[in-house]
């Protein structure tokens, strides 16, 4: 009998089965009221056995009875309008009190003009001026105590919950947004920090408690800092930071094991709960994002407000911001055209939904198709043309030389050679820093449909069909991008490694895709034809250190708990990538970041007939003569890694080599 009383003594009190108060569902409005009117009346009892004990005189025109039914009425009365039912007890506030501070003032005022209004009238007082102060402050009392003490005992069991692995962390700041992001997560159920306190470079905040948290001045490492309050997290709430500064920082968690996350804005969100959630790890994206470049949208306004804009490879993640940043200049008539139908179907609802009065068109084309552009051209005479679509997979362009050929050289062809023939405004074609010095067919490719344009524009420059300006825009890599190495390695971390990475020392610059966009747009408006726009991309990274920093972020150590594999160079990929070719030199703009690339143009002739015979080869499905044909145009295209390596010491020369090169 014994032994199984016990058992179930441990059945009802184990873990599975105690009472979480945290998990009490929220009590209705009705409730809430009841137990006001109830303190109400114990506020009036004690009121009666406050007076009794000091006075003999209690007004009896009313009984009691009347007269407490009188007061919690009005009181009553008074909570129905400043609604101090309506707030969640557990989560009251100063305002909850400042309602009841004034429902119960409220009902003391009404108390007392109906106390002299039956003096006026019958000769009798109802009630004793003291008995309604004394009542005011009781019944106030009670009822703030009892939301106080709902409160408490709530964050009681928060803060002694069971079986929950809080990340011990501080917070970097220690201003309004530091103390807002503080309060929400401490108020956060179920909870995933515990709060230790703050850090900050503010000397004037040095030495104080904030929320019963302790201030820490970041006289030395944040890591020292973090390691003093016991913490293993730590998370960033201050955009007063600079790159270098945030890099920093975080360069020094991570190398002591130190989880970073994110903070948002809190004015940015409507309340605390969204902004507990906002709290995110750190990205990559966080640390490689530079200062935004700061450009003229005036310029722009003029080119693109009212006017007609083609994107081409309008559904990628170039061309797809592309659309966006030009939607923002409410052009006249926007067409997006792509060949890749659900990305151009998911453009398309997002278009809807953001710029329900734009203007647009979204058309499904191939740029290889030469007739559906000119009819496209026909029916609305287009003013800008931004030239996104290519292929841009390097493996995959490799052992499909032919279709880089299709899309990325004839492609440009056919709506460069339209652009000139319907008079098109102003032709924005998007490049990449592969195409200089390539390795590999996609970025030759890239190059001869570079050189093609600045051929077309200056051998039309000056006659009547040369009113098209031609502009060319060259950067590298882009975060986010479909394909990109960070959405790769990020996919490959969270299934839990490895991480490939070709080369040990293979190092890429990055920019943001909102950046790069801004970049082709500024050239657009800015261009006036045959240039080639490159862009400060600052200091390139190191993919290793770049794959490292991701594991990091992700809260692993890397090769113990997520592996790094070296799988070795891909076809056609180098090392290292340029903005510049050796030959080539630069101007400045009026932009420190943006400069102008200068290359000596080769003749259209010459540069057309050789584009025609790569073409007319591609179509032929002849691999190794198409990049025998591309190399002959493109005489610095030196194969590495790659099947087309003995190419380059069978290729003859071009008899127009150093004019185009």
């Amino acid at each position: 009998m014994g032994k199984n009383l016990n058992k179930a003594l441990e059945q009802i009190l184990s873990s599975e089965n105690r009472l979480d108060i945290r998990n009490i569902k929220y009590l209705p409005r009705w409730a809430i009221l009841g137990i006001d009117v109830a303190l109400l009346i114990v506020s009036d009892y004690l009121t009666l056995l406050a007076l009794e004990d000091l006075t003999n005189r209690i007004y009896d025109f009313l009984s009691f009875p009347e007269r407490m039914f009188l007061a919690v009425g009005v009181n009553t009365f008074f909570f129905l309008i400043f609604r101090t039912y309506a707030g969640l007890i557990r989560h009251s506030s100063y305002l909850d009190a400042l309602k009841i501070m004034l429902a119960n003032f409220s009902t003391f005022m009404t108390l007392i003009i109906l106390n002299y209004l039956s003096l006026f009238l019958i000769g009798e007082r109802i009630y004793l001026v003291a008995g309604l102060v004394f009542y005011f402050l009781v019944s106030f009392a009670l009822l703030f105590l009892f939301r106080l003490s709902v409160k408490q005992i709530y964050e009681y069991f928060k803060n002694t919950q069971k079986n929950q692995n809080l990340k011990k962390a501080v917070i970097f700041g220690a201003g309004e947004n530091a103390i807002s992001i503080a309060g929400a997560l401490e108020s956060e159920h179920p909870k995933r920090f515990d709060i230790r306190g703050f850090v900050t470079n503010d000397n004037t905040r040095r030495n104080i408690r904030i929320l019963g948290k302790p201030v820490i001045y970041n006289g030395w490492k944040v890591s020292d800092e973090a390691k003093v309050l016991n913490a293993t997290a730590l998370i960033l709430s201050e955009n007063t930071l600079t790159a270098e500064e945030k890099f920093a920082l975080v360069e020094d968690c991570l190398e002591n094991n130190i989880q970073v996350f994110n903070a948002p804005i809190v004015s940015n969100y409507e309340d605390e709960k969204s902004v507990s959630n906002k709290v995110k790890s750190l990205q990559i994206e966080d640390l490689l994002d530079r200062e935004p470049i700061l450009l003229n949208k005036e310029n722009k306004r003029q080119q693109l407000t009212g006017k007609t804009i083609l994107v081409t490879g309008g559904a990628g993640s170039i061309g797809s911001e592309i659309v966006r940043q030009v939607a923002e200049y409410n052009p006249g008539l926007l067409l997006i055209l792509d060949q890749a139908e659900t990305p151009l179907h998911n453009l398309q609802l997002e278009m809807e939904g953001k710029f329900p009065d734009l203007n647009y068109k979204c058309i499904i084309c191939d740029v290889g198709n030469r007739k559906r552009l000119a009819l496209l051209l026909q029916k609305s005479p287009v003013d800008v043309i931004y030239h996104a679509a290519a292929y841009k997979h390097v493996p995959l362009m490799e052992a499909n030389p032919h279709e880089a050929v299709f899309v990325n050289i004839q492609g440009t062809k056919n709506l460069a050679d339209l652009a000139v023939e319907y008079k098109v405004g102003h032709f924005v074609m998007v490049s990449t820093d592969k195409a200089v010095n390539p390795t590999n067919v996609m970025g030759a490719s890239k190059r001869a449909a570079e050189i093609y344009v600045q051929s077309l524009y200056h051998s039309a420059s000056g006659t009547e069909t040369g009113k098209t300006k031609f502009i060319t825009t060259r950067f590298g890599n882009v975060l986010g991008s479909n394909g990109s190495v960070v959405p790769l390695f990020r996919k490959q971390i969270e299934k839990g490694g490895p991480v490939t990475i070709t080369h040990p020392d293979i190092i890429r610059y990055f920019m943001t895709i909102p950046e790069a966009c801004q970049l082709v747009l500024e050239a657009g408006a800015m261009g006036k034809g045959g240039e080639i726009f490159i862009f400060d991309m600052g200091e390139p990274v190191k993919i290793m250190d770049l794959a490292i920093k991701m594991i990091r972020l992700a809260g692993f150590i890397p090769n113990q708990q997520i592996g790094i594999k070296i799988t070795g160079l891909r076809p056609g990929e180098k090392l290292y990538e340029e903005l510049l070719s050796n030959k080539s030199k630069t101007l400045p703009t009026h932009h420190k970041k943006i400069m102008i690339a200068v290359d000596q143009p080769g003749k259209y002739e010459e540069i057309n007939e050789s584009i025609l015979k790569i073409i007319k080869s591609a179509t032929k499905l002849k691999s190794h003569k198409v990049v025998a044909k591309l190399k002959a145009l493109v005489p610095e295209f030196k194969s590495n890694n790659s099947t087309f390596e003995r190419l380059d010491k069978d290729t003859i020369k071009h008899p127009t080599q150093k004019k185009i090169s």
